[in-house]
């Protein structure tokens, strides 16, 4: 049995504590997609530490940990993040695995990733520049190195020949900085990727599964960057929904029982894109600065608005979703007056449905008022406790998806989530 955990917004959900809250549930948490763009922040005994590509349940001992085909893993990260872990005392070789058809991402992936951001001019996507969306182009495009290939003694070879048509590519572009530290840094994370637990990820996570062990898929960014479905083309280069779960994994549909969605109180946007609720006020500001929004991987402040319930309507659809999680309730706490986006006005017509290019219309949100709660709730502990002005919120959202919302953190800390 799998279930699924991912965003329903543009990333930045607050994923990582909710998958490191339910990990104690499960035997398997497996990444499925995506790279070290995603920051997943957790706390552990009251420390920060962010993941980039380690799945969020490394802290749990008995919790097996798997990086799935579907990801695209830069080895300098994760020799770097092993090191972050092992300063909490956790030995991540024991309950680390490693899927060998996961693509690599090289230094000269990241080259290309710059190079082509900056030949964009005003029209830049808003990459994290780690290389994330060359290394899926070579995927896609049957050039990539996978994790398998570490083990092969021709290695180094093919490094070479796909290091050569990259660099013809980043002579095109007008590219020439000095790469060779990225390099140098690279191979000696090479090493260290070879004394990992390399495995057959799509046997090894089906005779778990046979076995009767419990698995929780772990998404990265948001399903509004999902590279079909997503706010095309500011989107990432991966599919975020359940659907890449199966291709990430290798695991069949029918293995998929709950979808679970994390969503904001609000609305969060970084880098590039349409974003329709985001308020260019105030308001936004204090979302920002309450909230703390600022990239858990690159430290870019977040653009902030309302909740939108017609883009979280259409991920809830595309995905699946059977039951909600949403973040950061306690960050609306200061706020009189709240404001629901529950349609779009697109060409004077009222519009439910995502557009198939929003960042091709011009979109005037239709906004249905609630009073604020105006009480400090993160102490709170039952769903009883909550001021009643918050369940009313909470009541308008599950009635307007048709998913309930299961679960409400309202803090940062593990202890800091209210079970409806």
């Amino acid at each position: 049995m799998v279930d699924v955990l991912l965003g329903l917004q543009w990333g930045d959900e607050g994923k990582g504590k909710i998958v490191d809250f339910f990990a104690p549930a499960y035997d398997i948490i497996a990444r499925f997609q995506g790279g070290p763009n995603a920051g997943h922040t957790l706390y552990v005994n009251g420390e920060k530490i962010v993941l980039h590509q380690i799945p969020s349940g490394i802290f749990h001992e008995n919790t097996i940990n798997l990086i799935g085909n579907g990801v695209v893993l830069d080895a300098v990260t994760l020799r770097k993040e092993y090191d972050k872990v092992a300063a909490f005392g956790v030995d991540g070789r024991k309950n680390l695995f490693v899927s060998e058809r996961t693509h690599l991402i090289l230094p000269t992936h990241r080259a290309l990733d710059k190079a082509s951001e900056l030949s964009k001019g005003n029209e830049k996507i808003g990459s994290t520049l780690k290389g994330i969306g060359p290394a899926y182009m070579d995927k896609t495009g049957r050039n990539g190195l996978r994790v398998g290939d570490l083990l092969d003694k021709n290695f180094t070879t093919q490094y070479i020949k796909l290091r050569l048509k990259h660099q013809r590519l980043l002579d095109s572009f007008g590219f020439n900085e000095d790469i060779s530290e990225w390099e140098e840094e690279f191979f000696e994370a090479i090493e260290f990727m070879r004394s990992l637990k390399i495995v057959n990820g799509e046997y090894f996570i089906n005779e778990k599964i046979a076995s009767g062990k419990k698995v929780l898929a772990e998404g990265a960014q948001g399903s509004m960057l999902d590279v079909d479905f997503g706010t095309f083309p500011f989107v990432t280069s991966s599919n975020t929904i359940s659907a890449g779960v199966c291709t990430g994994l290798g695991v069949a549909p029918q293995k998929i029982k709950d979808v679970i969605g994390v969503s904001k109180a609000y609305c969060t946007r970084v880098g590039s894109g349409p974003f329709p609720t985001e308020l260019h006020d105030e308001t936004g500001e204090r979302l920002r600065k309450i909230g703390n929004e600022f990239g858990a991987t690159t430290g870019r402040p977040r653009r902030c608005g309302w909740i939108d319930l017609v883009a979280l309507n259409f991920a809830c659809m595309v995905n699946g979703v059977t039951k909600i999680v949403m973040t950061k309730s306690d960050v609306l706490d200061a706020f009189e007056e709240l404001s629901v986006c529950t349609s779009y006005g697109i060409d004077g017509k009222e519009e439910k449905t995502v557009p198939y290019q929003l960042s091709k219309v011009t979109i005037q949100p239709t906004y249905k008022k609630f009073n604020g709660w105006m009480t400090d709730t993160s102490r709170l502990k039952q769903h009883a406790d909550l001021p009643q002005a918050m369940k009313t919120y909470i009541d308008f959202i599950n009635q307007y998806l048709g998913v309930q919302v299961t679960h409400i953190s309202n803090g940062p800390e593990r202890d800091q989530l209210i079970t409806v």
